[in-house]
């Protein structure tokens, strides 16, 4: 079962993540966007700590939606509402549960998934932050099926699917007004995905 105090550990290393690849979260998107999201986003989680931070006896759904709320109202650009989204979809699935199970949490992150889709209007391919949660979530389902403990694997997948984001041509977002010269660079959105995932999946046990 997960709670809210280990939610509360997966988002204060994700905070982390970001804070320490700040500069290289920029200097990606310096190359084929507007260059600034390694610094809305450290700006976000920082915000959203500084409101977990005077939460009590939270619900883990409680909790999601502070943090969406905190990312809504200081990341700029497409981040923050992608973002911003990401968490209220969790908050919502999760609404109701103290503890929280390993088929709740891969239900939403298929909301999750869902939303930002239809939100960015994006798919696998599209040189975006769905090029690394698609994959991924897509792995999680199969290791409940399977019953297999892949916290390793679903790491890979995530950075592996961030890599290939490389040399792919953007067609969403302001990268792809570069058209062909978007390529040869890794998207900025997958990369902080890809954080988030390494941060979501370091001390998860899949299997029962």
């Amino acid at each position: 079962m997960l709670d809210e105090e280990y939610f509360s550990k997966v988002f204060v290393r994700f905070a982390k993540y970001i804070s320490e690849n700040k500069e290289y979260l920029t200097e990606l998107d310096s190359a084929i966007g507007d260059g600034d999201h390694g610094i809305n986003m450290d700006k976000g989680c920082k915000n959203a700590l500084e409101k977990i931070e005077n939460l009590k006896l939270a619900t883990p759904s409680e909790f999601f939606r502070t943090i969406s709320m905190a990312i809504l109202s200081s990341v700029g650009g497409a981040s923050g509402p992608l973002y911003g989204t990401i968490f209220m979809k969790i908050s919502a699935t999760l609404s109701g549960k103290t503890n929280v199970t390993i088929e709740d949490l891969e239900e939403a992150l298929q909301n999750a998934l869902n939303a930002i889709k239809v939100l960015g209007k994006a798919e696998v391919g599209d040189k975006t932050m769905i090029d690394v949660w698609e994959p991924v979530v897509n792995k999680f389902k199969e290791s409940l099926v399977n019953k297999n403990s892949l916290s390793e694997d679903l790491i890979k997948t995530a950075k592996e699917s961030m890599e290939r984001t490389i040399p792919l041509v953007a067609r969403r977002g302001r990268a792809s007004y570069l058209g062909e010269r978007s390529a040869n660079h890794q998207d900025p959105g997958a990369t902080s995905s890809y954080l988030f995932f390494k941060a979501l999946f370091e001390d998860l046990e899949v299997k029962d």
